[in-house]
C-alpha cells in the first residue's frame, strides 16, 4: 500500500514538474520576444490588431518589416488625403519609440512597403521619387539602404534591369540573395501584373523571370509575395471567385524546386475584406498581414500565430 502511494506521488510530482517546466519555457518565450510589448494580447488562433492605436490606428497601414533581432521595425502609413509614408521604430531601454517618418522621406512622390532582408543588412522600399536630380522617376522603382554600423545609408536605386520597368512592387529576398516581387510587361494592366523573380549568380542579378503557372494562373491581381528565407513557401495575394473576399491571402510550398498550387490559408486568416502584404515574423512565429477597405482607404495590421496556422494547413493538404 505504502509503495503504491509513493509511486503515485511520484506520478503526480512528475506531471507537476512537467506541467511547471511548459509554462516556465512559455513564459521565458513571451519575454523573450520584443514584439509582445507592443501588445496586450498574443494571437493564437484568431487574428488580432498589432500595435493598436500605435501601429494600427485610424489610418491606413500595411506593410510591415523587422530587423532580425527584431529591435526594428518599418511600416507603411497613409493619412487620408496624403501620400504613402513608410513610419520607423526601435526598441530602446526595452521600450519601443513612438512611430516617426523614416529618415529617408522624400518630399516628392510616395515611398511604401518596406522590406528588410533576411541577413538585416540591406533595407528595400518601393518609392516614386524621381531617380536622381536631373531624371524624375518614370513609375514605381525599388530603393536600398545598407546597414552599417553607424545605422542606415543614404538609399540609392536599384539599378538594371529594375530601372527598365515602370513597376517593381512589393519586393522580398531570401537568404541567398534571390529576389521576389510584382512586375509586368508592357502593356499590361495592374490587375494583370504578376510575381516575378530574379536569381542571384555569382554575385550579381542578371534577369528577371516571370514566376510558373503554379504561382501565376489562379486569379487577377496577384501580389505582394513574401518569400520564406529558405524559399520553402510563398505567401501572397490575389482575387479569386473561389476566395472569401476581395483579395485572400495564399500560400505555395517548394517541394525540391517545384511550387505547388497555391493554398487558401482560410477563414482564420481571410475574410470579407481585403486581406494583402504578408510577412512573417523574423523568428518565424507570426503571420503580419493587412486587412481592411482599400476603396474606403482604411484598415490595419494583424497578426496570428503562423505556426500554428501552417501545420493545420499541411495536415489538411497532406490528409487529402
Amino acid at each position: 500500500m505504502k509503495k503504491n502511494k509513493n509511486m503515485k506521488y511520484i506520478k503526480t510530482a512528475s506531471i507537476f514538474l512537467t506541467l511547471l517546466s511548459v509554462f516556465t519555457s512559455s513564459c521565458q518565450d513571451f519575454k523573450k520576444s520584443n514584439l509582445t510589448l507592443l501588445n496586450n494580447q498574443i494571437p493564437t488562433d484568431t487574428a488580432l490588431v498589432f500595435g493598436e492605436g500605435i501601429i494600427s490606428t485610424d489610418n491606413y497601414e500595411f506593410a510591415i518589416t523587422f530587423t532580425p533581432e527584431m529591435d526594428e521595425l518599418f511600416f507603411t502609413r497613409r493619412k487620408p488625403e496624403e501620400v504613402n509614408t513608410i513610419h520607423f521604430m526601435k526598441l530602446i531601454d526595452g521600450k519601443w519609440s513612438a512611430p516617426k517618418p523614416a529618415f529617408f522621406t522624400s518630399s516628392k512622390g510616395w515611398d511604401f512597403e518596406p522590406h528588410i532582408n533576411p541577413k538585416g543588412d540591406r533595407l528595400y522600399f518601393g518609392s516614386t521619387r524621381p531617380l536622381n536630380d536631373t531624371i524624375e522617376s518614370s513609375g514605381l522603382h525599388q530603393w536600398y539602404s545598407e546597414k552599417n554600423a553607424s545605422g542606415w545609408s543614404k538609399p540609392i536605386p536599384l539599378e538594371k534591369p529594375f530601372v527598365d520597368r515602370s513597376v517593381i512592387m512589393y519586393l522580398t529576398s531570401s537568404e541567398n540573395g534571390n529576389l521576389y516581387f510584382t512586375t509586368g510587361e508592357k502593356g499590361d494592366k495592374p490587375e494583370d501584373w504578376v510575381i516575378y523573380n530574379l536569381v542571384k549568380k555569382d554575385g550579381q542579378h542578371k534577369s528577371i523571370k516571370r514566376m510558373g503557372k503554379e504561382i501565376n494562373s489562379t486569379g487577377k491581381w496577384i501580389a505582394h509575395s513574401y518569400i520564406a528565407p529558405d524559399e520553402s513557401y510563398m505567401i501572397y495575394d490575389f482575387k479569386s471567385d473561389l476566395g472569401f473576399g476581395k483579395s485572400d491571402l495564399y500560400i505555395s510550398f517548394n517541394n525540391n524546386g517545384t511550387w505547388t498550387k497555391p493554398h487558401n490559408l482560410g477563414p482564420k486568416v481571410n475574410t470579407e475584406q481585403t486581406e494583402m502584404a504578408p510577412s512573417v515574423s523574423p523568428d518565424g512565429k507570426y503571420l503580419f498581414f493587412h486587412r481592411g477597405e482599400s476603396n474606403e482607404n482604411r484598415g490595419n495590421i494583424y497578426w496570428i500565430d503562423f505556426i500554428q496556422i501552417k501545420k493545420e494547413l499541411l495536415e489538411n493538404i497532406n490528409s487529402n
